[in-house]
């Protein structure tokens, strides 16, 4: 248990000597906005530590050089939110970094696979997530947790191996390395607050409430992170919809707004709200953003879409490899609607291993078709069933 900067500098220097490293981290964020880290966990093949990341004579800065550290492989398994937490608190994305859950749908283990079936199918070992939901901010910890933290990095090292060498024999480390350079990417972490909107669903039907939507969103992401408490503290979905549609200038009509608490509107947020409709409705229109339009699907899409949704799972299952990987729901409408799609499905190895098929099974040169217990793809006219790789 490392609760001193000295003990984290040791700890990390011998972690460095070795190509690769397992980490996972417990965090705590129902009560903020940023994630609020508790406790880090490293392991080498040779080691395993827990960090007491809120031991108050801890300074983090030998764990940011390690995850800076180009000769060290970071290993995660689910890497986005310990990538999020290293970004928010250093300022900068791990690399080189290798996600196990990543690896684990390239090798055949279906979508989004956890960490314990994922080492129980490996390795056989059980591991009791029932401290999974604990609070990681009580101290001291128990045996019983810091069992639980070790056993996240320490199995994650043979987790690590198998899948490596696996996917080294099936000519398919290409493949992780390129979803580990989307992972890694500083655009998936940063986000401005003016794109905050992006992410509530679109219930405005006019350009106008659109302004308005956006300018308050971006407000609200702001007060959220200032006062880092989560964004329905600060204010609801349900009432940006409604002020986004009835755009009220002064706290009188702010107040009228069933979804706004009574009093609200007299508050120093209900005020900043106010002027942010004002601020909205005052942009020049061509500065507004564009409402966005729905795919138009030529006649008969739907039904092809259905048709590449049963040759993905056919090829997913014939080439072990997850369908989530392959390509989304989105992918295939956009393959539906315009054979030259720009989607992940039409480049690289996935054009070649599902892409390639789907325009043919589009163009009407296969088919599919039931042979006893399975569905198999045929060539049109013909009953050769088009077999899976070697």
């Amino acid at each position: 248990m490392i609760t001193t900067t000295a003990e984290l500098a040791d700890a990390c220097a011998e972690l460095s000597r070795f190509d690769f490293c397992t980490v996972d981290t417990e965090f705590l964020r129902e009560t903020t906005f940023w994630p609020k880290l508790c406790v880090v966990q490293l392991a080498s093949p040779e080691q395993a530590y827990v960090v007491d990341a809120l031991a108050p004579a801890l300074d983090l800065a030998p764990f940011f050089a390690l995850m800076k550290n180009e000769a060290v492989l970071k290993v995660f398994h689910a890497a986005r939110q310990d990538i999020e937490i290293v970004w928010h608190l250093g300022g900068f994305v791990p690399h080189p970094v290798f996600d196990t859950q990543i690896a684990a749908m390239v090798c055949g283990f279906g979508d989004s696979i956890s960490y314990d079936q994922l080492v129980g199918r490996i390795s056989g070992a059980f591991i009791d997530k029932s401290h999974r939901f604990t609070d990681w901010s009580r101290r001291p910890l128990s045996d019983e947790q810091l069992e639980y933290a070790i056993a996240d990095v320490t199995h994650l090292r043979d987790v690590y191996r198998f899948l490596a060498d696996k996917l080294e024999k099936q000519g398919r480390s290409d493949w992780v390395g390129e979803e580990m350079d989307a992972l890694t990417a500083v655009s998936t972490y940063h986000t401005e607050p003016e794109d905050a909107w992006q992410r509530l669903k679109l219930r405005v039907r006019k350009q106008r409430e659109l302004v308005v939507m956006q300018t308050v969103a971006a407000w609200r992401e702001r007060e959220a992170q200032t006062r880092d408490v989560p964004r329905s503290r600060v204010l609801k979905d349900d009432a940006i919809y409604e002020i986004a549609a009835q755009a009220p200038t002064d706290a009188q009509a702010l107040g009228r707004l069933r979804t706004i608490p009574s009093g609200f509107e007299r508050s120093r947020a209900g005020g900043e709200i106010v002027e942010a409709v004002k601020a909205a409705l005052a942009r020049p229109k061509e500065t507004w953003p564009p409402m966005p339009r729905g795919r138009v699907m030529p006649e008969g899409s739907g039904a092809a879409v259905d048709l590449m949704k049963v040759l993905l799972k056919l090829v997913s299952e014939n080439e072990g490899v997850a369908t989530k990987v392959l390509a989304t729901v989105d992918d295939l409408e956009q393959i539906a609607a315009d054979d030259n799609a720009d989607v992940p499905a039409l480049n690289g190895w996935r054009r070649e291993m599902f892409g390639e098929t789907a325009l043919r099974l589009k163009r009407g040169e296969i088919g599919l078709s039931f042979d006893g217990k399975r569905v198999v793809a045929i060539e049109t006219g013909r009953t050769r069933a088009v077999k899976p790789r070697d």
